[in-house]
């Protein structure tokens, strides 16, 4: 016989009566209806339904979302971030490292890939042997440490070394290094004044090239003013970008003058003398190395710097005659001379150095790291009658069909100055010195001085215009017709294969 759940209710219905009217008597409540309001449970009850609904609706987004996937809809909803904290702005905070870094102290840097020397070329093996090749030739032909005490104050560079150098690093201990860690850093520091008065040029070979740490505050200008005194040109920047990953946190000292936390420190790298990237491959090799070091920041009051600077200076130069200045005898090197305040014994003989360059002072060019080292462009192929159709000087150049200040398309492009049309010194129509219908010095029709080409600088036509009302034309009393003073390739600047604007007594190009 089946059991009568209607009754069975109804019994335990009474039984839950009589037992909140018991409830009720002992807390003094008028009936048993009313012991909810004593015990609290009908806030709680509602409380609870609450959050019963809210853990449904969530749920069922969840089995929705899952349902959407599972029909091959990729797109996801980001909700919240419980990695970042709260404070964030960005609308894909997962990505918003700079807002990391206000929440967790960990520098966005700490999170670039493959930072190391050994991992950065792992997916591009010919650059990883190269760095190979390059690293095993530089310490085959390395020197055997050189090292001199001395005070850069007094000590003279040039009778004390007895030689010029193709390389010199300069590592000082700058006043802004003191600021950093007051009480910590001990060393006697230099200003800018002093780090000045080196007689750096003394002792730079001609190519020769310098590295000089400067800091990350007024060290980036007055940098840049020792490198002219000392007769160099600035031509890059390396900047070591310093991670945190080891103790995170803000910086430790923050600049008087700094509207940012510094994170970074510069080493301006100076040339002296001329040394072209496309046809200097004897002295230099360009593009191995990026001017970005990334690398832990040293410890509290430390001004250690990274040893990937010295990678990247012996991989650049072929020179093998390398000055290190301010160093220690913590950074000894092989193929180097380190003099500084810090070192506490000498070695240096100058006889004995140089008898190490006798055969040559650079290392020997050889064929597989030619082979694989990236090369630079040379200039472009020419063309005409001395000029070329890219490099400076072609048709409608400066003054001819193939004279040497501009190119159809490299220094002055058609309506640029100096080409058909264009704005230059000749050329069949630009408001130049010689044109066919341009508004300069010549043109047809036009007041100026010149015909088809400019006036004597070796183009079809001299002093003199096709009708132009100026200094002559067709009919009138011209200075020079259709074959005046420089005509074809007359005596003028035109017929030149290399253009005065191409030599550029200058910088590595």
């Amino acid at each position: 016989m089946a059991p009568d759940y209607k009754e069975i209710m109804q019994k335990l219905q009474a039984r839950s009566r009589k037992r909140r009217d018991k409830l009720a008597e002992v807390f003094g409540v008028s009936s048993g209806r009313r012991i909810g309001v004593v015990l609290n449970t009908q806030m709680e009850v509602v409380a609870r339904r609450k959050m019963n609904e809210v853990r449904w609706e969530r749920s069922s987004r969840k089995r929705s979302r899952g349902a959407e996937d599972e029909e091959g809809n990729d797109q996801k909803l980001y909700i919240g971030s419980e990695i970042f904290l709260k404070g964030t702005q960005s609308a894909n905070p997962h990505n918003d490292y700079q807002q990391h870094f206000v929440d967790t102290g960990n520098r966005p840097q700490n999170y670039i890939r493959d930072t190391g020397i050994q991992e950065r070329f792992e997916e591009y093996p010919k650059l990883k042997e190269l760095i190979r090749l390059k690293d095993q030739q530089i310490a085959e032909f390395a020197t055997p440490p050189q090292y001199l005490p001395g005070d850069l104050h007094t000590l003279e560079l040039r009778s004390t070394l007895r030689t010029d150098f193709d390389i010199i690093y300069i590592d000082p201990p700058l006043e802004e290094y003191e600021r950093r860690a007051p009480g910590v850093y001990t060393n006697k520091t230099w200003n800018w004044q002093e780090v000045s008065t080196l007689k750096i040029d003394e002792i730079a070979g001609n190519p020769s090239f310098v590295f000089l740490w400067c800091g990350s505050a007024e060290g980036l200008d007055e940098g840049r003013e020792c490198l002219r005194r000392w007769g160099f040109r600035r031509c890059e920047d390396i900047c070591w970008i310093k991670t945190n990953k080891d103790k995170p946190g803000n910086t430790s000292y923050l600049e008087p003058k700094a509207l940012f936390q510094h994170t970074k420190e510069h080493c301006l790298m100076g040339i002296k003398g001329t040394v072209r990237r496309s046809t200097d491959g004897h002295i230099i090799h360009a593009n191995i190395d990026i001017d970005i070091i990334i690398d832990e920041e040293r410890p509290y009051g430390s001004t250690e710097k990274p040893e990937e600077i010295f990678k990247i200076m012996e991989r650049f130069c072929l020179g093998r005659r390398r000055l290190h200045l301010f160093g220690s005898d913590a950074n000894l090197r092989a193929g180097w001379v380190t003099v500084g305040p810090e070192i506490s014994a000498s070695n240096y003989n100058s006889e004995q150095y140089l008898s190490a360059f006798k055969e040559s002072r650079l290392l020997p060019q050889r064929q597989d790291i030619e082979n694989l080292r990236p090369k630079s462009p040379k200039a472009w192929g020419s063309r005409g009658r001395g000029g070329s159709r890219t490099a400076a000087g072609s048709r409608g150049a400066g003054g001819s069909r193939g004279s040497s200040s501009a190119p159809r398309g490299g220094a002055s492009m058609r309506g640029s100055s100096g080409s058909r049309g264009g704005s230059g010194m000749g050329g069949r129509g630009g408001p130049s010195m010689g044109g066919r219908g341009g508004s300069g010095m010549g043109g047809r029709g036009v007041p100026s001085m010149g015909g088809r080409g400019g006036p004597g600088m070796g183009s079809r036509g001299g002093m003199g215009g096709r009708g132009g009302p100026g200094m002559g034309s067709r009919s009138g009393p011209s200075m020079g017709g259709r074959g005046g003073s420089g005509g074809r390739g007359g005596p003028g600047m035109g017929s030149s294969r290399v253009s005065m604007f191409f030599i550029i007594n200058c910088s590595v190009y």
